[in-house]
């Protein structure tokens, strides 16, 4: 019998009886992190790291909701789990499984650079490993975060200068305060969109710094958000919401922004490629530094990454899941809600 399986309901652990992420309602659920398509609606117990609950109890409201220290172990029906740092977003794990002295580890959605509010990526040594291949193509290779940071600086004072506002679009949960506590916010005021100043709120309450922002609302004056900075979902990109902004300049910051065309697809004026999930290089090496044996691929590029793997020597194999990385398209998070919008990056 495997450790770990790939069922109709998700990632699951016999020994233990309890899933991993999983998709459908179960009674025992372990959480990487709290975006939608990893943490969902309807299980009876969740277990997640303390830094992830916060999130996961304003989307979700469960019942029952258990916490773990980073490293610490849980014993279940003779079957050892514990969390490590996954540096997707605030509070994101890896969780490792081990039993009977074999290892194996799911990753969840994971990035190796240190963004300054996530916890840093822990490489964690395995026999198994479950990999996401969001960004599974060698084309896919980010800039040093301070790179992209000051493009977004200047872009900000560019148009300041030119007397328009900037609007950047950014996932609510994760992009959005990583954007907040990395910008210059000596430039100019800062305002967000009512889905993005939610999570923040959230944010803050863990006692996390965040620059100050003020939600947008009608009865905010334009003269006050002229030359200032605008966070928002991607979901509001061509809304009405946004018309009230003129003259602005829109950006969109995502991964997918490193491909040609995407920026004038998504009618953006600038593209910048920041992306909360590992690129090409940063797959290869998380893979490497496990030392795992066999590999499992969950969602991304899983054909091509999978087959990549397989010409590296690796016992390696693409696995069909319901998550979903970063996509152009999709929903929001919103407040227990799933709004139509983009899903999470």
């Amino acid at each position: 019998m495997a450790l770990l399986q790939f069922t109709d309901n998700g990632i699951y652990c016999p020994q233990a009886d309890v899933y991993l992420d999983p998709w459908k309602p179960v009674n025992k659920a372990l959480i990487t992190h709290g975006h939608s398509d990893h943490a969902r609606w309807g299980h009876q117990y969740y277990l997640c790291t303390e830094t992830a609950k916060p999130v996961i109890q304003y989307r979700l409201n469960p019942a029952h909701v258990q916490t773990v220290k980073f490293g610490e172990e849980v014993l279940i029906h003779g079957v050892t789990f514990s969390f490590h740092p996954a540096g997707h977003i605030i509070g994101s794990a890896q969780i490792r499984v081990e039993y009977k002295g074999e290892v194996a580890v799911f990753t969840g959605d994971y990035k190796l650079a240190a963004d300054g509010i996530s916890e840093t990526f822990e490489p964690v040594k395995c026999h198994t490993f479950i990999t996401e291949s969001t960004f599974g193509l060698p084309v896919y290779r980010w800039k040093q975060q301070n790179e992209v940071f000051d493009e977004i600086n200047q872009w900000w004072r560019k148009n300041q200068a030119e007397g328009k506002t900037s609007v950047i679009a950014a996932y609510s949960l994760g992009k959005a305060q990583r954007l907040l506590h990395n910008i210059d916010s000596s430039i100019g005021k800062i305002f967000t969109h009512g889905a993005v100043e939610n999570v923040n709120h959230v944010i803050r309450n863990q006692g996390i710094v965040l620059p100050p922002t003020q939600v947008i609302t009608k009865d905010i004056a334009k003269k006050e958000w002229e030359g200032a900075l605008i966070v928002c979902p991607p979901s509001a990109v061509g809304s009405s919401w946004m018309r009230k902004f003129n003259p602005y300049s829109l950006a969109v910051a995502s991964g997918w922004m490193a491909l040609r065309g995407t920026r004038r697809r998504k009618g953006a004026d600038r593209g910048f490629a920041l992306s909360d999930h590992a690129d090409w290089q940063e797959l290869n090496t998380a893979v490497k530094e496990t030392g795992a044996e066999k590999v499992f691929v969950t969602h991304g590029y899983t054909e091509l990454f999978s087959r990549w793997l397989r010409e590296q020597g690796l016992d390696a194999h693409e696995v069909k899941t319901q998550y979903e990385g970063e996509v152009e398209e999709g929903k929001e998070i919103n407040n227990g809600q799933d709004s139509e919008g983009a899903k999470e990056d």
